[in-house]
């Protein structure tokens, strides 16, 4: 297990420097200059030649980059062009929101598809099978912005059941809170039931083709115990993996989410930034999205030999 641990960290390491660089370059592919945004039209080349000099930009893009990447490993990533704060505190504080939203939605969606997903596999092409498939499927092909208007406009607007702008952080005020993300966390869940559904559907059918499934009912016992006991743990571990790749996926695209329904999280922040210039926190946020990426699926890579005894062995 300890070989495993530390193939997978050691895998995670040039991926992490590849993204970094990969981060730092496409942020300077924006166009606009950040010291022109900050003077104004009216500020002379002068001007501007000394506020590039002041913020770094004069030096060359490997001079940047160094700069920038042994700052960020003692864990300062700079102070933002626009408001001069700390780009650490501000992008981690934002990162908490997201964080928040995305965990609890991925949570519930997992606890509601999974269990409907080994049903229609125990169903197959029966009505419950059709019906909980024909769902899946179609909340696959609502886009979360349209999907997340929908749910504003019936219970934000017509029937007045939920806030529909606003935000209150759960630390501050649980229950308050809770009603602030229910809009945002049920869309986020009706969307990704579809994919997890799915998924656990057709794992679950390759398991149940088995020959120790066969065996096991040979034994006598009842469908549940076969499903629950013998099918569901081999069967959950694709599923796993694509919990992993779904918080993930997550992470880096809640800017519309938090758009639609003026969330202050990640998102947010990253796309205010990229209006502003404000390098710093353009890719203080970029960076905080591709580690939790990368530590999320380490982290399911390393709980992955609980569900498929097979990998413990390599």
């Amino acid at each position: 297990m300890l070989r495993f641990f530390l193939h997978r960290v050691a895998m995670a390491i040039p991926t992490v420097i590849i993204v970094s660089i990969t981060v730092f370059g496409l942020i300077r592919l924006i166009p606009g200059n950040p010291a022109e945004l900050l003077l104004g039209d009216m500020a002379d080349d002068r001007q501007i030649a000394a506020l590039e000099t002041e913020l770094g930009l004069d030096k060359s893009l490997p001079q940047q980059f160094l700069i920038w990447s042994e700052n960020a490993l003692s864990g300062d990533l700079g102070r933002s062009i626009i408001n001069d704060e700390p780009v650490l505190p501000l992008v981690a504080s934002r990162f908490v929101i997201s964080g928040e939203i995305v965990l609890i939605a991925v949570v519930l969606a997992a606890i509601l598809a999974v269990p409907a997903g080994i049903i229609a596999a125990w169903r197959q092409n029966s009505v419950t099978d059709l019906a909980l498939v024909g769902s899946a499927t179609l909340l696959l092909s609502i886009p979360t912005f349209w999907l997340g208007l929908l749910l504003l406009l019936l219970f934000g607007l017509k029937l007045g059941w939920l806030p529909v702008l606003g935000y209150v952080s759960l630390r501050d005020n649980f229950t308050e809170g809770l009603i602030y993300i229910i809009l945002p966390v049920a869309t986020l869940v009706m969307h990704e039931m579809g994919v997890l559904l799915r998924m656990s559907r057709a794992s679950t059918l390759e398991v149940l083709r088995l020959d120790y499934i066969t065996h096991a009912r040979a034994k006598g016992l009842s469908e549940m115990a076969v499903l629950w006991r013998h099918a569901f743990k081999n069967a959950f571990g694709p599923t796993w993996t694509m919990i992993g790749l779904i918080l993930g996926n997550l992470l880096g695209g809640i800017a519309v989410i938090e758009t639609v329904f003026s969330i202050p999280g990640l998102g947010r922040l990253m796309v205010d930034s990229i209006f502003q210039r404000d390098y710093p926190v353009i890719q203080g946020c970029l960076l905080f999205v591709a580690l939790s990426y990368v530590v999320v699926n380490l982290i399911i890579d390393l709980f992955y030999p609980l569900f498929d005894p097979r990998v413990t062995a390599q």
